[in-house]
């Protein structure tokens, strides 16, 4: 097991929260793959979508539903700063997973984090756990509150 996914997994244990982190067949890199994998909606499909802050320099985090794109004046409201895009080695080096598999718990670093409210509507969302293949199912009440983040909307 990668190091990224034993992040995951000690997150979410030290979270009290027991979910079974699984190895998909096929890639997850994006909603449509992940939602195939899992059989499930792609709304259903958690993306950790990562913006750069143009001030601060911080890592900003948006979980949103899989269908769902966020919209970039609404994340940087949200923010309170206008975000940029980050680039694969800027993610790496904020959340310590790779694009594609970027959880929204475990980070090596703090990072400030909205929770679409679409996902609220289901009772089981599935989410990156740290690499392309690894994924995991949770209800997204549990999600956002262990991921402390701030419920909103964002998207387009």
């Amino acid at each position: 097991m990668s190091k990224s996914v034993r992040r995951v997994q000690a997150a979410l244990k030290a979270a009290h929260v027991d979910v079974d982190i699984v190895q998909t067949a096929g890639d997850t890199h994006t909603a449509a793959q992940a939602a195939a994998q899992a059989g499930c909606q792609i709304d259903q499909i958690l993306k950790s979508i990562i913006f750069r802050g143009d001030v601060s320099g911080r890592a900003v985090l948006f979980m949103t539903a899989g269908g769902s794109r966020v919209c970039p004046d609404k994340a940087s409201t949200l923010a309170g700063e206008r975000l940029g895009k980050a680039d694969a080695a800027f993610i790496r080096a904020q959340t310590g997973f790779a694009i594609g598999g970027v959880a929204p718990i475990g980070h090596i670093s703090e990072i400030t984090s909205f929770f679409d409210q679409r996902l609220l509507e289901f009772d089981v969302i599935w989410a990156a756990a740290g690499t392309p293949r690894h994924v995991f199912r949770i209800d997204p009440r549990i999600l956002q509150e262990i991921s402390t983040s701030q419920a909103a909307v964002f998207t387009l």
